[in-house]
């Protein structure tokens, strides 16, 4: 009789415990895995949409100064002073890069189509007379439009916002 009240009793097996433990370990290796690039697409989407408001701000200015544009968004410009809420290079409290410091300004000269990126700051180009091209850099446009640029972490071209 002892042999029948042994076969009776209910529980799980070993076999059954480390099944159930792999199977946890792989759902919580896939979201480890997941987890840096879904970081990064925010990242992304957070500079598209501060470059959004830094158009909003040009836009802005140009509605309240009779359509022209801001000559330059770099060093100590009026614009940034005064639109961004920032002093000297930088943005402002509102702009700060998702992964860094304070955006900094640069701007395309006029004679150089795709001025080259920073790599140690969070950088945005900004190009008066410019338009966006097809593959990411500047074009020639009129003297009433403008572009902006930013390098974005899950992109090998930057990402280009003109005001047509």
């Amino acid at each position: 009789m002892n042999v029948q009240q042994k076969n009776n009793q209910k529980g799980f097996t070993i076999i059954e415990v480390v099944l159930v433990l792999a199977i946890a370990g792989l759902i919580f290796l896939m979201v480890f895995i997941a987890l840096p690039a879904l970081q990064k697409g925010q990242r992304d989407t957070q500079r598209r949409s501060d470059l959004s408001r830094v158009s909003t701000q040009i836009n802005s200015y140009t509605t309240n100064n009779r359509g022209s544009i801001p000559a330059s968004l770099g060093g100590s410009s009026s614009f940034v002073e005064k639109y961004l809420g920032g002093n000297g290079n930088t943005g402002g409290s509102e702009y700060v890069d998702p992964k860094g410091p304070n955006y900094t300004f640069a701007d395309a000269s006029s004679n150089q189509q795709s001025p080259e990126f920073s790599d140690t700051v969070s950088q945005i180009l900004y190009g008066k007379g410019k338009i966006c091209g097809t593959d990411g850099d500047f074009a020639p446009g009129s003297a009433r439009q403008y572009a902006l640029k930013i390098r974005l972490e899950g992109q090998t071209t930057p990402y280009c916002l003109d005001n047509r």
